[in-house]
Parts: structure tokens; C-alpha cells; sequence
């Protein structure tokens, strides 16, 4: 079985009274639309999920998750805390068809600067776009249970250390 490291963030930023939460929404997939493809695109559900990637060669997976996040939604984050992994295995839907068992570790971070969505067009093969959340609302609209995890884990956090912000 092949195996992948990748990394990612879970990037919050205060507006208001409420905590938001970066989330990309992914490309349009041809097998999801092959099931529905009776229905106009726009009433596919978006699928949401955290900004992530795989660790280069070299790479420590912190410097991964900042630079995914980065790539994927346009911002800049300054690390907090690591939130934990998430471990699952898939089977490739392209090239080699291989079970790979993943590992992705999660990252969360505070938002320092960048406008949401600014992102180069070449990204736009792996992101829709990218849009806030709110935190409340992120483990009911995240797609995948890790990830979904994650931002439990996120909102645990900020609750466990508001007096801090």
C-alpha cells in the first residue's frame, strides 16, 4: 500500500463576536456529477473541505500547511497549535487505481493578512474557491469526518482559551 504525508490549516479569524473559519470548496468532480448528471451543475452541492497538500520533499509539514493555505484560499496565517491528525486510506480514482493510506496533519492558525480567494489561476484545478465559515457552523458543512474533526477540535480550542483573544 502507498503511502502519503500531507498537511494543512484550519485558519480562524475573529469578526464581529464570532469566529470564521477558511474552507475551500472543491472543483466540480466528474463522478459526483456522473450520478446527477440529469440536474444543472449549479444544484451540485459544493463540496467543502480545509486547505491541504502533500509535504515536499524537505519540507516540514508546519511549513506545508502554511503554504497550502496560502496557495489554496490567499491568506496568511500564523501557526497556533497542531490540532492532530487525520488517517484514512482511499483508492486512487485516477492513474494507478493504488490503495494509499494517508496521513494529514492539521494545523490551526490565527489570519494575519490576505484577501480570501485571491489565488492564482493555475489553482483553480484544486479549488473553486475559497470562502470564511462560520466555526459554529464548519463540522455540519466540512465533507470529510477528519476534517469535520478538526474543526470540533478548532472550536474546542477557542473556547478553552477565550480569555486569551
Amino acid at each position: 500500500m502507498v503511502r502519503e504525508i500531507s498537511a494543512g490549516g484550519v485558519v480562524l479569524r475573529m469578526r464581529g463576536e464570532e469566529w470564521w473559519l477558511d474552507a475551500i470548496e472543491l472543483p466540480p468532480d466528474d463522478d459526483r456529477g456522473a450520478a446527477s448528471s440529469n440536474r444543472r451543475a449549479a444544484t451540485v452541492k459544493p463540496v467543502l473541505a480545509l486547505p491541504k497538500g502533500l509535504v515536499d520533499p524537505g519540507e516540514k509539514p508546519l511549513e506545508t500547511a502554511l503554504r497550502e493555505v496560502y496557495e489554496e484560499t490567499g491568506v496568511l496565517a500564523d501557526p497556533v497549535a497542531k490540532l492532530g491528525d487525520s488517517k484514512y486510506v482511499y483508492t486512487r480514482a485516477w492513474g494507478d487505481g493504488k490503495r494509499v493510506f494517508k496521513i494529514v496533519s492539521f494545523y490551526l492558525m490565527r489570519y494575519r493578512s490576505g484577501r480570501i480567494n485571491d489565488i492564482a489561476p493555475e489553482m483553480r484545478i484544486e479549488v473553486a474557491r475559497a470562502r470564511w465559515v462560520r466555526l459554529e457552523e464548519a463540522p455540519k458543512l466540512l465533507a470529510y469526518k477528519g476534517e469535520k474533526q478538526m474543526a470540533r477540535r478548532a472550536l474546542e480550542y477557542v473556547r478553552a482559551h477565550s480569555e486569551s483573544q
